[in-house]
């Protein structure tokens, strides 16, 4: 684990307080808790989530997929 300094205001320090006594759990589990929480509920991807892999059906040479991106370029260009 690192240790870290957090600053908090009195009231957060005074409601932390009453709920580790309530709860029985330290200061300390509570605060990664919450930051576990926050983070989990981030719309900020985790960086080491797995690419998707997808299968196209079958394997495409490197001349066909410059080709496919031509006709595609091609395509679009045509239609301005």
């Amino acid at each position: 684990m690192t240790k870290t300094t957090v600053y908090l205001s009195e009231e957060l320090a005074v409601r932390l307080d009453a709920e580790a006594a309530a709860t029985g759990v330290s200061k300390a589990a509570l605060i990664r808790r919450g930051i576990a929480m926050l983070l989990e509920a981030s719309a900020v991807p985790k960086s080491d989530a797995p690419l998707p892999v997808f299968r196209s059906g079958r394997a495409r040479t490197v001349a066909e997929m410059d080709q496919s991106s031509y006709d595609h370029i091609k395509s679009r260009s045509e239609r301005r």
